[in-house]
């Protein structure tokens, strides 16, 4: 498992990736040509994967993302030491929080 902040990633099983996720072309990349694993709602900073791979959101209301990476990848921020990946498919989960009467998605 890897962590950055509020983003976990953890390695996940080949034979354990949906087939539609395998098929999927995946979350578009933002304008730097980056796959946005979260958006700093107050900072405007990014945990993000530069390089080759997709990200896919799996389905369901809080469906998380599924992260391939053919030759390996890097997860970046600008505040935090960049995370090396071996090739692979990562679940990517976001931290959550208690606040009286939810769960949200921590929020930086």
């Amino acid at each position: 498992m890897f962590r950055q902040g509020d983003v976990l990633v953890v390695p996940v099983a080949k034979d354990a990736v949906p087939r539609s996720a395998e098929e999927s072309p995946g979350e578009p990349r933002d304008a730097r040509g980056r796959l946005v694993l979260a958006l700093g709602e107050v900072t405007g900073h990014a945990h993000a994967v530069v390089g080759p791979g997709r990200l896919v959101r799996e389905q369901g209301p809080q469906g998380s993302f599924l992260l391939h990476l053919p030759d390996g990848g890097r997860v970046v921020h600008e505040e935090h030491a960049a995370i090396a990946l071996p090739k692979g498919w990562y679940r990517v989960v976001r931290q959550r929080e208690y606040v009286p009467g939810s769960v949200r998605v921590v929020a930086d």
